[in-house]
């Protein structure tokens, strides 16, 4: 059977606790526009699948100070934290054990449905957006930000990060399941379900509109968190990843260097029935 958390071992490590708070700190100035433009009821149900740490379903909850917010996922210690650093926000705000591929939501339930760095990390992910358009009403949205691996680039340098992209995203996309690209087959999975107003924007995090510290701390996570499974999966020894990181680290902090990673914002609307 197909593991549905290839992930899993990932996703628990103390650096994904790291990654989530720096990823929200670079992301969500530039997101929170996006979620204004969705025309929710004041009292909407919101579902955040596989919130982690709860670091969007919180701010989801000020942004909208009269909606009821559910926080599901799979890591127990992330769920507890999420519970502990929030409890001023509950009962409208919930952490609850969750899969995604167990969604147990009556149909129609919510308002707007969100899946935040979830998609390119999971097999089937298509299987698991159908559910999202199921449990959410008519007329209610989906956000998502399905990750694309092909969306990150650094200035050249010895090592070169071009090379360890162009290797490693196919590689462990292959060995895990997974769609490391699926930022750019998003579109056709929300279309196969009909749905309606599919919009794809971008959060550029960049050295220029993201601070430099905070674009640097994602990347840490991930090399603290995934050269094992790299060295695994690819060509590349776990030291040799290691190097080709802190090259992308170096470059990011150099005040003349420029890096990018494109963030795939994806948002549609579930038709109303007539």
């Amino acid at each position: 059977m197909t593991n549905l958390n290839p992930q899993g071992k990932q996703m628990a490590d103390e650096s994904m606790v790291r990654n989530l708070d720096a990823q929200a700190r670079a992301i969500w100035p530039q997101e929170i526009d996006l979620f204004r433009r969705y025309p929710l009821p004041e009292n909407a149900r919101i579902l955040d699948a596989g919130c982690g740490t709860g670091e969007i379903s919180w701010r989801l909850a000020e942004l909208f100070p009269k909606a009821g917010v559910a926080g599901i996922d799979i890591i127990d210690a992330h769920l507890n934290l999420a519970r502990s650093r929030y409890a001023n926000l509950a009962p409208r705000l919930t952490f609850e054990h969750h899969s995604v591929f167990d969604l147990t939501f009556p149909s129609r339930s919510f308002d707007l449905v969100v899946c935040r760095h979830v998609l390119h990390s999971i097999p089937h992910a298509d299987r698991v957006v159908a559910q999202f358009a199921r449990i959410t009403k008519p007329g209610g949205y989906l956000h998502l930000i399905p990750e694309d691996y092909g969306m990150l680039h650094f200035a050249r340098g010895i090592p070169d990060p071009r090379d360890f992209w162009h290797e490693v995203a196919p590689k462990f996309a292959e060995a895990t399941n997974t769609d490391l690209f699926i930022g750019r087959h998003i579109f056709g999975i929300l279309s196969a379900l009909k749905l309606e107003e599919i919009h794809i924007d971008y959060v550029v995090v960049d050295t220029i509109r993201v601070p430099r510290e905070t674009f640097a701390a994602i990347i840490e996570a991930w090399r603290d968190g995934y050269v094992e499974s790299i060295a695994e999966y690819t060509k590349f020894s776990a030291k040799l990843a290691t190097d080709h990181f802190d090259q992308m680290i170096a470059n990011i902090r150099d005040p003349r260097g420029y890096a990018v990673w494109m963030v795939p914002v994806v948002s549609a609307r579930v038709p109303t029935q007539t």
